[in-house]
């Protein structure tokens, strides 16, 4: 399956899906990232995969940024669109090319911390479980249906960067798992609770 991936940073997670589902269940033709400069974008060009950056200030607003975004990944034949870093919001326009296509990966055990500093979020309140979830995007703010979730306890944090240290594992876990589920039709609604996702080992149906 083509995929996109959304990058503004460093792009861990996309290393992730670069060593795991690239060339396999999928295959990233796209790597679009908000930020000249990003680590991400050397890591995709290193694996021959074309990238373009899509600049906010480049734009008159935010949704002509996110068509012009929209049309270079479907000239580049995009069927999911993964966002793994990305840190703008996408508009209902951009979400509507990609219908039900859109994922996410998010610090924090949601519907708990959405949004920015998810883990400053999760620190200030005293929790002891901190974790990862990847979701579909919706035009709300890290409230689309999950599809992966996994957790860590911690009675200790200690601060921000040790608390990513311990989740980072878990995103280049899960979401590559999610982009391998999706691109073998295992990612499942529920007809019964549009919010609820099934998610199925290949061998159970295919």
């Amino acid at each position: 399956m083509p995929i996109a991936v959304l990058v503004s940073g460093s792009g861990t997670n996309l290393q992730a899906l670069l060593d795991t589902v690239h060339g396999k269940e999928a295959e990233i033709v796209a790597v679009a990232s908000s930020a000249e400069g990003a680590r991400a974008l050397e890591r995709a060009e290193g694996r021959g995969v074309p990238t373009r950056v899509f600049r906010r200030a480049d734009y008159a607003d935010r949704a002509a940024r996110d068509r012009a975004m929209a049309d270079w990944l479907t000239e580049r034949g995009s069927r999911l669109v993964v966002l793994a870093g990305y840190m703008e919001l996408l508009d209902e326009v951009f979400l509507d090319r990609f219908p039900g296509a859109v994922i996410n990966v998010h610090p924090s055990l949601l519907p708990a911390f959405p949004g920015l500093h998810a883990v400053e979020q999760a620190l200030a309140y005293g929790v002891k479980v901190f974790g990862v979830t990847v979701h579909f995007v919706d035009g709300g703010v890290d409230t689309g249906p999950v599809i992966l979730q996994g957790a860590v306890e911690l009675e200790q944090p200690g601060g921000v960067e040790q608390v990513m240290a311990r989740l980072r594992p878990l995103e280049h876990e899960l979401l590559p798992r999610a982009v391998r589920l999706f691109s073998l039709g295992a990612v499942i609604g529920d007809p019964a609770n549009p919010r609820r996702i099934v998610t199925q080992a290949p061998g159970d149906r295919l």
